[in-house]
């Protein structure tokens, strides 16, 4: 095996752990992995259609769709039609849903805090611009 091909080992890996750790979280958390997902990628406050909540956290649209029907019978999410793309429809945190997204996500964004803080320590920031690289 090549040192290239090992770094891309490693990395993998270190991607698949880090899924793994979302995934148990979700789990103990009685949340479904992909309604962490979807709330994750709705509690920045800012707009999003399901289309770019698809590409954005590379979730098949069956998927979100899925996802959205569910907190839409709960009534945490609701979709407005947005004028400027006609086929396509915003997907909002209703008050519930924020208060939800809040509650599920607390935790999680304390040990994620966490998690950056050392690595932030260790590495620098630059660490994740390296990750984002296309």
């Amino acid at each position: 095996m090549d040192e290239l091909q090992a770094l891309n080992r490693r990395l993998v890996a270190a991607c698949s752990k880090s899924d793994g750790a979302y995934y148990r979280w979700a789990r103990q958390s009685k949340v479904t992995l992909h309604t962490l997902d979807v709330l994750y990628a709705l509690d920045d406050g800012q707009p999003h259609s399901q289309k770019q909540v698809c590409e954005e956290w590379a979730l098949p649209k069956t998927t979100v769709n899925t996802v959205v029907n569910a907190c839409r019978k709960a009534g945490y999410i609701t979709l407005e039609d947005m004028p400027d793309q006609p086929r396509q429809r915003r997907l909002c945190l209703t008050e519930a849903g924020r208060a939800y997204a809040r509650e599920t996500l607390a935790e999680l964004h304390e040990l994620e805090n966490q998690a950056m803080a050392e690595a932030v320590a260790r590495f620098g920031p630059a660490f994740v611009e390296a990750i984002e690289f296309e």
